[in-house]
This record gives structure tokens, C-alpha cells and sequence, in this order.
């Protein structure tokens, strides 16, 4: 039988189970969806599906400390987010705030605060997600052994010494997370939950603390989230990914609010126009299950799949709502839902990602970074992207790049990087993708100061190849090996004793005439006045003749020049020191 009224004023909690990869997040995950799932649907169940919903009835009949404790509870369940990809976890957002309710940060007390855990905890923070933390993997502590049924109980009973190294663990995860902004203590010392996070020791393997770890849910949706969790009377929703089954497009997506009927119109936002359309087919996850049943009518919170009759393309991440011929007032809504997630700046990078969600979740990590953003979007990489990227080399080389979050870099695209000279980062994982461009962006910083640096003076150390004299005088054209740094035309000249040696006048590689040329080439170069018979005929060696003033400042900055670089630096000083003790110190 459908719903044909509010059957509850209090919907589903939304809850998202988060941490870094290897922690147990999806056993964990498993384990507070799936202990109740039939043999026959397991396998489904840890398939990658991006909802699971969980009915009360079936939590407490799985976990009967619920009851036990006297937790009463009027949620009618959990909604849990399983998003493919780790680091979408709390990324997904409605119109002021997260769409998630709760998390679970699961992390393996063993390893403590992992590079995508600080991840979660700073888009976490920064969406006011309340979480409360899974320490899982507590029995691979080292002599523990599970002693009783009550997770207290069973750590008090440890023996001395295995507690000691899950005290030193505890607190030493507890410091790492003061330093986040954050006061946290095991569960059962903790008074008021809205002070302090609560830390649940627990072992996906063994299932200790998992009983705990559903009651402090449940504790806390019930006492906390009531006022969040009162239905609303219009549909809001979330479309989660665009997938293709037999040839027909569904929308997966999450209804975090109100009541949703087949013959409804719904409008979804978009980069432009809203995109209004009826419903099809209307579909909601089972409970515990990965599959779908068809339906007329479908209240929050909860898992849909919409077949859309609209053929324009819906983008993920994007919010939609109930439409009753409010475009205006939609379409104002939608902009500035779109342009607050979606904040950029005058000048930076290009930022691509898969999603709204997980568009926002990377440009708040590069605003965290103090990266630039010029121009943000969702989908695949393409040549347009790498044009607005190709501007900056003429504003500021640093931001001529384009990165992408989970999207594959379109073949025109690849093609104009190579000839544009344009970097593209792409990874899957956002802490790896931000931090393989804070490297690049260093390594880019160096070489763009050393380039201002060399504009001015260059370090250079020639070999001179007597055995390729072309012309003895004036200009004395011969052969010379680049034994370090780089040559130029106009380059002043002096030789190993320190007497002035004239300003090369060309430079030739392979009989054409160069501007430049770098260590390990072999050039032709011709020196105005000078004779090479009476002057360089003895000389091994060339360098760059340095004013002392040039000389302190390519030493103030020699953590841009390399070891070969800073070695003729020292060559060149102990030169000039013959000549005058006192110069360049």
C-alpha cells in the first residue's frame, strides 16, 4: 500500500560512513547495513550502491542494547551514503549545509590520522557535519582479546599492559584531533555530546562495539537532530550519478525532504536554465537491499531512481525540487545555490570534477591551499579548458594548468596540452590530485624565479675544445663543452685566472645560430678582439665573468640553482678572491 499522507513528521536520518582507504570503511559500513541482509542479497549489498536504507525495526531487532538501554526512538530509520569513490563522502550538499545529517569517521586506531582522514575532517568541519568517530581495528592491538559483551567492560578487563598501548593510542589520536578544533573522548565519559566528539572503539572483524556504535547513533539523531529531521511538506532532493541500464538513462538520486509523487514535475538545476521535467518511472531502494521497486509515492529521507522524460543532460550533484510553476523563483533559487558552492576567483587554475559535490569538496581543499581558481565545472576535460589555461601563461605561468577530480581528459584536450604546453593533473583521489599540484606549483615557483634570476646574469662554466678552432681573431670562433649552468649570447666572459675574456658574440649548434645553450652540449661561439693563439690557447676553462653584486644574489638565492650550479658559484668566487680577498663576502 502507497503513502498517501505524512505517515511521520520525522524523517530518516542521512548518514554518511567516511575515512581513509584501508581503515574498514566499508566493512564498517557492511556491518551497520548489511548484519541483517540475507545470504542471497550479500552480495549486492557491497556492491558499489550509493544508498542503503536501514528501517528501525530492523536495527533493533539486530541490535537489541538500543532497547536495552532504554533508547527510545521515534527516527524510522537510517539513510546511509555509500557514494562510489572514497572521497566523495561529505561532499554531497543541499541549499545550507550537508546533506548529511551524521557521519561515521571511520579510522584505524592503529595508524590514527591518515592524509584522507584530514581531508574528511576538514570538509566535515566545514560543512558543520556533526560526526562521531569508529576506531576501528581494535583487535589488531597487539594482545587484545575480546573478554566480554560490553565494549567497557572489555577494555577495563585488558590486561595492564595491552591497555597502555590502547591508552598511548587513544590519546594520542585524541591530541591529533585537538588540533583539528576538536575535544574528543571515548563515549561512555562523555556528558554532553554537543561539546565533545565521541570516539567508539569497535572491530568491524570481530563486531565488538558495534552494538555501542549504533546506540550513540541512535542516541544521538534522536536527541539532537529532531528539529532537522521534522518533514518538510515539498520534495527536495539530490541527483547522486546518471547511469545507463539497457539503454535508458536513470538518475540515481537521494530525497532529503518532503514527499515525492510519480506524477509530479521536477525541476534540476543546471550551469544554465533549470531543466523541468516529468517522472516516468519512479523507483526507491528497498530496505537493506540494492535493488529497486516501483512507485507512486515516496517519502524522506530515501534512496530514488527517477527515468526522467526529459532528454537534456542532468548533471550530478545537482539539487532538484518540486515544480509548481515557480521557474522564477526556482531558477533564482538554483543560481544561488550553484554559485555559492561554486565560488571562483579573478585569476587561477581551471578545475574540473564529476560531480557538484565533490566539485565543491576539492575547491574549499584549494582554497585551504590558497590556490587560485579561475574557472570550475563539472565533467570531462576538454580543449575548451586547456585554451582558458593557455591564457594565464601570459598573466602567470603557475596557473596554467587544469585539473580533474574523477574525469577522463578528452583526446582534443590531450592533444593541445602537448602543444599549448599546458600541465593536466587528473586523479581520483583529492588529497593525491592537490598534492601533486602543491608539488608542481613549487617546482614551477623555482623555475620561474631562477628564470627572472638568470635574466639578469647567468652561471656558466665552459670547457674549451682547442681541437675545434675555425678562426683565430677577432672573432675568435671555436669549439666549447657546457660543463654547467647556461650559455647566452651577450654573455661576459672571464677565464680561470680571472681576466676578462669579451661578451660572446653568437652561439652556433649544429651551423645554426642559437640565443641559448644548456650543460652537456657542445657549441661553436665567437669572442670579439680576442686571439685565440695568444689568449686561450692555454686556458681550460670559461666562466661567467659576475659582477659582486650578481654573485650575492644568486648566492642569497641558491636553493633555486642546483648542486653543479652552486659549485661553479664557489669556482667563481674563489676566482675573484685572488684578486681581491673581500669580494662577494
Amino acid at each position: 500500500m502507497e503513502l498517501q499522507k505524512t505517515e511521520s513528521k520525522i524523517r530518516q536520518p542521512i548518514v554518511t560512513v567516511c575515512g581513509h582507504v584501508d581503515h574498514g570503511k566499508t566493512s564498517i559500513l557492511d556491518s551497520l547495513r548489511g548484519s541483517s541482509v540475507q545470504t542471497g542479497e550479500a552480495g549486492g549489498i557491497t556492491q558499489k550502491i550509493s544508498f542503503t536504507s536501514c528501517p528501525i525495526s530492523k536495527l533493533k531487532s539486530t541490535y537489541p542494547l538500543i532497547e536495552k538501554k532504554g533508547v527510545k526512538l521515534e527516527i524510522p530509520g537510517f539513510l546511509f551514503i555509500d557514494t562510489p569513490g572514497h572521497a566523495a563522502f561529505s561532499n554531497l550538499r543541499k541549499r545550507g549545509g550537508s546533506l548529511a545529517d551524521l557521519a561515521v569517521l571511520v579510522i584505524d586506531i592503529n595508524e590514527g590520522i591518515k592524509p584522507q582522514t584530514s581531508e574528511v575532517i576538514q570538509i566535515l568541519k566545514h560543512n558543520k557535519t556533526p560526526f562521531i568517530i569508529a576506531l576501528n581495528k581494535i583487535d589488531n592491538i597487539s594482545g587484545w582479546k575480546k573478554q566480554a559483551d560490553s565494549l567497557k567492560e572489555n577494555i577495563e578487563k585488558q590486561a595492564i599492559n595491552i591497555r597502555q598501548r590502547f591508552d598511548e593510542k587513544l590519546f594520542t589520536l585524541i591530541g591529533s584531533l585537538h588540533s583539528y578544533g576538536f575535544e574528543a573522548d571515548l563515549f561512555y565519559n562523555i556528558a554532553d555530546f554537543t561539546k565533545k566528539v565521541a570516539l567508539v572503539p569497535c572491530s568491524a572483524k570481530t563486531k565488538e562495539g558495534l552494538q555501542e556504535l549504533i546506540m550513540v547513533l541512535c542516541g544521538l539523531s534522536q536527541k539532537y537532530l529532531t528539529d532537522r529531521l521534522t518533514l518538510g511538506k515539498e520534495a527536495k532532493g539530490i541527483i547522486l550519478e546518471v547511469k545507463q541500464i539497457k539503454s535508458v538513462n536513470y538518475a540515481e538520486s537521494i530525497l532529503y525532504d518532503g514527499i515525492l509523487n510519480k506524477d509530479d514535475e521536477i525541476a534540476i538545476a543546471s550551469f544554465d536554465k533549470p531543466i523541468i521535467t516529468k517522472i516516468r518511472i519512479l523507483e526507491e531502494v528497498e530496505p537493506l537491499s540494492a535493488k529497486f521497486k516501483v512507485k507512486q509515492q515516496v517519502q524522506a529521507a530515501t534512496g530514488l531512481r527517477m527515468q526522467l522524460m526529459q532528454k537534456q543532460e542532468v548533471l550530478p550533484g545537482m539539487p532538484f525540487v518540486l515544480y509548481k510553476e515557480n521557474k522564477e523563483q526556482i531558477e533564482k533559487e538554483f543560481k544561488k545555490q550553484v554559485s555559492d558552492a561554486i565560488k571562483t576567483d579573478n585569476q587561477g587554475i581551471i578545475v574540473k570534477a564529476d560531480s557538484l559535490g565533490s566539485l565543491e569538496a576539492l575547491l574549499t581543499l584549494l582554497k585551504q591551499q590558497k590556490i587560485p581558481i579561475l574557472k570550475a565545472g563539472i565533467g570531462n576535460i576538454n580543449k575548451s579548458d586547456v585554451i582558458n589555461a593557455k591564457a594565464n601563461l601570459g598573466i602567470n605561468e603557475l596557473d596554467a594548468i587544469v585539473i580533474g577530480f574523477n574525469v577522463e581528459i578528452e583526446e582534443d584536450a590531450k592533444e593541445a596540452e602537448i602543444s599549448d604546453k599546458i600541465k593536466i593533473f587528473t586523479n581520483d583521489i583529492i588529497y593525491k590530485l592537490i598534492e601533486n599540484l602543491a608539488e608542481f606549483r613549487i617546482e614551477k615557483q623555482k623555475q620561474i624565479e631562477k628564470a627572472r634570476l638568470m635574466q639578469l646574469a647567468t652561471i656558466c662554466k665552459l670547457e674549451i675544445l682547442p681541437q675545434y678552432m675555425f678562426h683565430n681573431s677577432n672573432p675568435a670562433i671555436f669549439g666549447v663543452r657546457i660543463t654547467g649552468g647556461k650559455l647566452i649570447s651577450g654573455l661576459p666572459l672571464m677565464n680561470d685566472k680571472g681576466e676578462k675574456a669579451s661578451r660572446i658574440k653568437n652561439i652556433q649548434s649544429e651551423k645554426k645560430s642559437v640565443q641559448e645553450a644548456f650543460e652537456t652540449m657542445e657549441v661553436a661561439i665567437s669572442l670579439p678582439g680576442m686571439n685565440f693563439e695568444r689568449k686561450l690557447k692555454d686556458i681550460k676553462n670559461l666562466y661567467s665573468d659576475l659582477s659582486e653584486s650578481q654573485f650575492k644574489k644568486f648566492k642569497k638565492n641558491k636553493d633555486l640553482l642546483n648542486q653543479n650550479e652552486i659549485k661553479i658559484l664557489q669556482e667563481i668566487a674563489e676566482i675573484k678572491r685572488k684578486q681581491n680577498p673581500s669580494w662577494g663576502v
